[in-house]
Formats: structure tokens, sequence, C-alpha cells
């Protein structure tokens, strides 16, 4: 449904993406991870050809943004950066401008999608009165009108609280389950990710330095926190069990290793072992092993 081709860009001469390629299936929902700065917001918005490529191509169900971006980008609603409204009018009056700039405002339509969001009660008050809560939902509002096959989210949950997070989350899984819409955000929460995401990439210093399923990007495989002394020893024998080294002491072994087995070769081979702790390898793990490789 959404297919980006070795994005290339540079500001002020410094490269802020460089060659940056994933592909988003129809009715998936594919999370960017990576720090601030390392070009989530410029994938983005080259996406929806706010920000000019330096080069690459983008594909919206086939269809060039770069060729033709009026076509390709109505299939697309959108939340980039922070939502702008006129604060002195309601929240109606807001939809019927910003929504009528791009199309025909359709009253029945919008009066079921401001249902949808949640803001019925309040959508006549002037938008100068709506907490950032209610300021997301209205965004949502805008962006879904158009009836939009896919779905782009820049840092969709910031600022909000853990209740606001989770009704937008759910919100969104619904969209994906009721509507089959397709999904792209970004975001440095790796939480919203996990719950929300069929599949992610990182993005470090404008590179992708990976790819793949959040479930091989969470890697359940048990682990263990092991201190031992000769240090040395203990990576020689822990190694020789298959054994890979995480952080802070911590190592995965293959399913079938037995905690009391790995104990039992360290004391054998002379190690005097101080700690012993089970563990699991979290997303947060794996995420800030790739988003600290070299280059």
């Amino acid at each position: 449904m959404l297919e980006v081709r070795d994005l290339t860009k540079k500001f002020g001469g410094k490269p802020a993406l460089k060659g940056i390629s994933f592909e988003v299936k129809r009715g998936e929902i594919y999370g960017l991870l990576g720090h601030n700065g390392a070009g989530k917001s410029t994938t983005l918005g080259i996406i929806l050809s706010m920000v000019a490529a330096g080069s690459g191509e983008v594909l919206i169900d086939g269809i060039s943004v770069r060729k033709n971006p009026r076509k390709a980008l109505q299939k697309v609603g959108a939340i980039f950066e922070s939502p702008a409204f006129y604060d002195y009018l309601s929240g109606w009056d807001n939809l019927k401008i910003l929504v009528g700039l791009s199309g025909k405002f359709d009253t029945r339509a919008a009066r079921e999608i401001v249902e949808l969001v949640g803001l019925t009660e309040r959508i006549d008050s002037k938008v100068g009165a709506y907490s950032h809560g209610m300021r997301q939902r209205l965004a949502l509002a805008q962006a879904l009108l158009p009836e939009p096959e896919v779905l782009l989210l820049d840092e969709p949950t910031d600022g909000l609280d853990p209740e606001g997070i989770k009704w937008f989350r759910d919100f969104v899984l619904t969209l994906r389950r009721e509507r089959g819409m397709t999904v792209l955000f970004n975001s440095h929460l790796l939480s919203e990710v996990e719950q929300m995401c069929d599949r992610v990439s990182i993005i470090r210093s404008g590179e992708l330095v990976y790819e793949g399923s959040v479930r091989e990007l969470r890697d359940d495989r048990p682990g263990v926190r092991l201190k031992a002394s000769p240090p040395g020893l203990l990576e020689e024998v822990a190694t020789k069990l298959g054994g890979e080294k995480m952080s802070d002491d911590r190592w995965v072994f293959p399913e079938e290793t037995k905690v009391a087995g790995v104990v039992e070769a360290l004391v054998r081979a002379g190690a005097e072992v101080a700690e012993v702790t089970p563990v699991r390898r979290s997303l947060e793990d794996v995420y800030l092993e790739h988003s600290s490789l070299s280059g």
C-alpha cells in the first residue's frame, strides 16, 4: 500500500536521510522508531509531499507522490507535527474550513466521525478551550474525514496522559480491525510500538538499521543475569554454551539451555558465581542495541 524507495535528504549540506527504504502492506500497522532527529518526521514529510526529497521515490497504492501528488495523497489522512487550528473558532467550524480547503465538506459524514472520536459534546466549543487530548481527537477527525485508506501519524501520543494514550491506541487498532486501515506512525515510545505495530523500522541518524516484526525485535528467548569471577572465564563458559551477551551482565541462551546447567558449568570451570537472576530480553534492550550501532 505504501512503498518508500531509497529516500535521501540534506539540510544545510548535512545528510538527514541516507537511502531509507521500506514497504507497508495493506491493512498493516507499521512503526518508525528512532531518537529525536533520527529522520522519522522528515520521512513522513516527504511521503506527504511537504518536504522535498533529495532523491528517491514514494508510491501510495502504486501512485508516485513525486509525479502525481494530488492523486496519490487522496488516499491519505495525516496528523503531521503539531496540529494547527483556529483557537477562536469551534471545533466544528475548524473542520468545515480545514476539510473544505481540499474538498467538499460532508456534514453527515463529519457528524459520524466526530462521534467516532468522542467529541460530540464539545465540537461546538472553541478550540482554545480544548485540552491537548481533545485537540488530538479533532486532528484525528480531520484526518479521517476524507475517508483515507492510509493514515500517517507523527508522534500521535506525544504529550498525552496515560488515559489518552490508551484511548488513542485502542482507536487506531479499531480502525484497522473495522475499516482495514493501513497505518504508519513514528514514535519514540517503545510500549506503544510493541502494543500496536505488526512491523517496525529503526532509524538512526538518517539510516535504517533494522526492519522486522515486533515479535522478532522483542525477542522472547529466556535470559539470565550472571555475575561471576573472573569475568573472562564467565564469558568463555557462557559463549561455549551458545550464550549471547546483552548488556548489564545479561545473557541470552538457546531455548533448550537450562540455567542450572550454566551455573554448573561455571562452577566446574572454577568460576565464583555471585548472581543468577532470570530475565527477559525486552523491546527496549533490542532497540538500544540497534539504535546505538556504530556508523
